[in-house]
């Protein structure tokens, strides 16, 4: 999305214009890049996912990458038939920028097929995917890895494994994802913990609000997912927009999508967003978004809006 000054000469609205944050030592653009949509048209995480076009892909890391995005969102099982998140961020960015941070998350599986398989309980399990993430993106380490898990079972096995690849060099930091504040706590007390990542959005689990401010208390960046697709989830944004949020649109020229990435960030500068696309013009909307500025009028509909019609 570009601007037009007074003077007549536009500008392009970039990452840095949503702020920054730092996970652990490392600085961060508030808007990022997930790569979950990067290998697929469609719907994510399925075994019969129509694979992107490479070029396209590509094309889109790429500028994702000039927009001033340099917090890029993966994971191993990110992939379809012929396309693997990893390798095209390998393919289109390496050598790395110095100031780029890539987060995967290991935990879950899938097999060759694509079918899901069990989670990684062991320590040889998540070292296993700590070292294929290593592979796949070639690296000789790992910005930011997060425990992503299911249910409520302690984690402290696994995360105490996932600590001591940290100790070897083999991760910077550490994060956690699907999570609660119970889990949050048994991690703290065995490793630094610099973000969760949870399903969270616009009239989306308004019951973790208090974990949300928490998490900013403690210092730790808030990392949700589906900020746009909401209910949608992998299949993406589904369904028709609530009054409010078109109207809030509406009022700044701009589409839902950009209205809910605002949103997510007015809950606090901890707070990032790491919406995914293979659409240049989407990702461009998106990164714009982090300039998008909502009154306590529109603050105020829109916070109304998630407690009533919070889902998930």
């Amino acid at each position: 999305m570009t601007s037009t000054s007074s003077a007549g000469t536009t500008t392009t609205v970039t990452a840095a214009a949503s702020g920054r944050w730092t996970l652990g030592d490392l600085p961060v653009n508030r808007i990022g890049f997930g790569a979950m949509r990067l290998p697929q048209t469609g719907g994510a995480l399925v075994p019969d996912a129509v694979p992107r076009d490479r070029d396209a892909a590509l094309a889109v890391l790429r500028r994702a990458v000039d927009l001033g995005v340099n917090h890029i969102d993966t994971a191993a099982f990110y992939f379809s038939p012929l396309r693997s998140a990893n390798e095209l961020i390998n393919s289109a960015l390496a050598p790395y920028a110095d100031d780029l941070v890539i987060t995967t998350k290991v935990g879950p599986a899938r097999d060759l097929t694509g079918q899901w398989a069990a989670h990684a309980r062991t320590p040889e399990a998540l070292r296993g995917q700590v070292e294929e993430n290593l592979r796949q993106l070639g690296r000789d380490h790992l910005d930011v890895v997060n425990l992503r898990i299911v249910g409520t079972d302690s984690i402290a096995e696994r995360f105490g494994a996932l600590a001591e690849l940290r100790q070897a060099g083999l991760i910077r930091h550490l994060g956690l994802s699907n999570v609660s504040p119970a889990h949050l706590a048994e991690a703290q007390a065995i490793a630094p913990v610099v973000c969760v990542q949870n399903r969270y959005g616009l009239g989306m689990r308004s019951k973790d609000d208090a974990f949300v401010q928490d998490c900013g208390a403690q210092g730790i960046a808030f990392v949700p997912y589906y900020a746009i697709a909401a209910a949608g989830g992998e299949a993406g944004a589904t369904g028709a927009e609530p009054a409010e949020v078109l109207a809030v649109a509406q009022a700044h020229g701009v589409g839902p999508a950009e209205i809910r990435l605002a949103w997510t960030l007015h809950q606090g500068p901890h707070v990032l967003a790491i919406p995914g696309t293979g659409d240049p013009g989407h990702l461009e909307a998106n990164v714009a978004a982090g300039a998008l500025s909502l009154s306590e009028d529109e603050l105020k509909l829109l916070d109304g809006l998630h407690r009533s019609a919070t889902t998930g």
